[in-house]
């Protein structure tokens, strides 16, 4: 097996554009991408061009249906089917959709298949991680699901058991429901509770259908946790899960809008801690996956102050060259931002909250401590489905 790392990249995934005034701006990917080289990453890594995903790997997830009506909706966006999520504020449609969407996607399917094959040890794709498309419709700025087209291909070349952990700050709803009646995957979100955020799903009782019981794993953290409850309450649940579940691929989704400053959650962790969860997957999937680690973009708002650092963080976490996060940013980078955004760019790789500290779950919890309450409810709800004490 290559011990190298693939970065799949294709300038062309910024055509994912939704308009000047949606929140989804696609500066924050050809931003990340410039300042993964001003870090010299590129030459780390083994820079990827795939395939667009055709439409039989679309067919994996997505209805033969929807697909038609996303083609249509690309050649004629005023004209886009709503009652499939199309045209609508969210997920707005645009001449090209669906080849930039079948882009992105194939992306992620060809991390799956190049870690599979023994091609990479890891393989990220910070484009992809578009985690709220159903099989039969758009939602939540998602076109076509990467994330379970990946792991339906993965399926399909022999996988038998891969595991999905979500911490963007929303629920994974679209791979849950992809995967809720097949026990071959284990889905873990954790995220903000749906009682007050998109969209709505992702209670702890949500734990996967009649024959996959204890597949699907949520944990609905309060709003306002913070990093210290952000850290405590991944290594609550996601290790357990990983070491009974003996993952053969860890798939991993790391948008960045847990963060403080992003505009449309409510979530207060930082760059650091985001960063030492990237790290926790990557040594997870070495402890439970032999390594085979495929890791994925999401959510994020913040497109200048949060994204680039974060999900550089995670490229240069896959390659084995992790950035330490008092680097300083080159000023080549910070020139540009300034030049495509008008805004100041961030001098550190930090937030200035590492190391992050936090309390180990075994160490004790606090029945009245409302992150506690959380972690608690989920591990009620799904471990003992799975074998494993609550």
């Amino acid at each position: 097996m290559s011990g190298r790392a693939q970065l799949m990249w294709d300038e062309a995934v910024t055509g994912y554009d939704f308009g000047q005034q949606h929140p989804m701006d696609p500066v924050r990917l050809a931003l990340t991408r410039r300042l993964v080289d001003a870090f010299g990453l590129d030459r780390e890594v083994e820079v990827v061009a795939a395939k667009p995903a055709g439409e039989s790997t679309l067919r994996l997830v997505h209805r033969e249906d929807y697909i038609e009506a996303v083609k249509a909706a690309s050649a004629e966006p005023g004209a886009a089917d709503m009652s499939y999520g199309l045209g609508t504020l969210d997920d707005p449609a645009f001449a090209g959709m669906h080849d930039v969407s079948a882009l992105i996607a194939g992306q992620s399917v060809g991390a799956a298949e190049a870690v599979w094959r023994g091609e990479a040890l890891h393989a990220v794709n910070f484009a992809g991680g578009l985690h709220h498309a159903m099989p039969g419709g758009a939602s939540g700025f998602c076109i076509y699901n990467d994330a379970s087209l990946a792991i339906a291909r993965l399926l399909e070349l022999g996988a038998e058991r891969v595991a999905y952990v979500d911490v963007d700050v929303h629920h994974g709803d679209g791979v849950q429901a992809a995967f809720w009646d097949d026990p071959r995957v284990l889905t873990i979100s954790l995220h903000e509770h749906p009682r007050t955020l998109f969209p709505q799903t992702g209670w702890p009782e949500e734990t996967g259908a009649p024959g996959a019981e204890g597949a699907a794993v949520n944990v609905a953290l309060p709003a306002g946790t913070g990093d210290a409850g952000w850290v405590r309450a991944f290594h609550a649940v996601v290790p357990e899960l990983l070491a009974e579940f003996r993952p053969q691929v860890l798939v991993t989704q790391h948008g960045a809008d847990t963060h403080f400053e992003d505009p449309l959650a409510h979530l207060a962790v930082s760059l650091d801690a985001q960063r030492a969860v990237q790290v926790a997957c990557h040594d997870l999937a070495h402890e439970y996956a032999d390594g085979r680690w495929v890791a994925l973009g999401g959510g994020g708002y913040a497109v200048v102050e949060v994204v680039p650092r974060s999900w550089t963080h995670l490229v240069a976490i896959a390659a084995g060259r992790p950035i330490e996060p008092e680097a300083m940013i080159p000023e080549s980078w910070r020139q540009e931002v300034f030049a495509r955004t008008r805004q100041l760019a961030p001098m550190r790789m930090t937030d200035g909250r590492w190391p992050v500290s936090w309390a180990d779950w075994e160490s004790g919890y606090d029945p009245g401590d409302r992150l506690d309450q959380a972690v608690l409810a989920a591990r009620r709800a799904a471990f003992p489905l799975r074998g494993l004490l609550p």
